[in-house]
């Protein structure tokens, strides 16, 4: 590709980050294009990732909170006595009841909900919430009606988790995914999780996921758009 264009790309993109995507180790790579191209491959397949992601969050979160509700008697179970939340959980819930305060909204459950992060969440699977609170083991068959008895199993689940998390996380900060040996597994796990919750919400899911695609193409059409573009000359 024209290397005063891609100087130009570099400038725009920070020397740093392009670097992170250079083919050799520590430095710009010998091929101005395929550095290019691994950037919007990485770009493109985080894009991919966020319908899933999404959905994953939001019905996992939408799934305890139901069953917590119904577990305490109250819709604001956070609030509740018998529900016992660590301190690190009890100032997300304060910090999140703020943000509402400042909108101007009302605080409800709901906002609540909403505000909260997907580590607060993750963090109700902790040893605490089994020796402490009455969420455990029960949100196993109550927030995952669809997972298998023998996967009931916090420390794994957890895990599972939070492997989500880290991958949520990267993919909505921009960072680079595209070298991860396990992001095929990554990417599945997201939709099983999905599954466990809800079969409903997989199908959408399944409907709009086109990681599988970008992931097999690889870098082979980026490559080629970037010449196609922006040639030589």
């Amino acid at each position: 590709m024209n290397t005063a264009f891609f100087g130009k790309i570099e400038q725009g993109l920070s020397t740093e980050r392009l670097g992170a995507y250079a083919v050799s180790h520590g430095g710009v790579a010998s091929d101005p294009c395929v550095t290019l191209a691994r950037y919007l491959l990485n770009m493109a397949l985080c894009e991919s990732l966020y319908s899933p992601l999404q959905l994953c969050e939001i019905a996992l979160r939408n799934s305890i909170h139901q069953y917590a509700s119904a577990l305490m008697g109250r819709v604001d179970w956070y609030e509740s006595p018998g529900f016992l939340l660590t301190p690190w959980a009890a100032d997300e819930v304060a910090k999140a009841k703020s943000k509402i305060t400042k909108t101007g909204k009302p605080i409800t459950a709901g906002r609540v909900v909403a505000e909260l992060q997907f580590g607060f969440w993750i963090s109700l699977f902790e040893a605490h919430y089994e020796q402490r609170t009455p969420f455990l083991p029960g949100a196993f068959k109550a927030v995952f009606p669809r997972l298998p008895k023998s996967l009931h199993k916090r420390k794994e689940r957890k895990g599972d988790l939070e492997k989500i998390r880290l991958l949520r996380n990267s993919v909505f900060h921009h960072e680079r995914i595209v070298h991860w040996n396990d992001l095929n597994a990554r990417h599945q796990l997201v939709l099983d999780v999905i599954s466990w919750v809800s079969p409903e919400v997989r199908q959408m899911a399944d409907a709009l996921d086109r990681f599988s695609s970008i992931r097999q193409k690889g870098l082979s059409p980026w490559i080629d758009k970037i010449r196609n573009h922006w040639p030589q000359t």
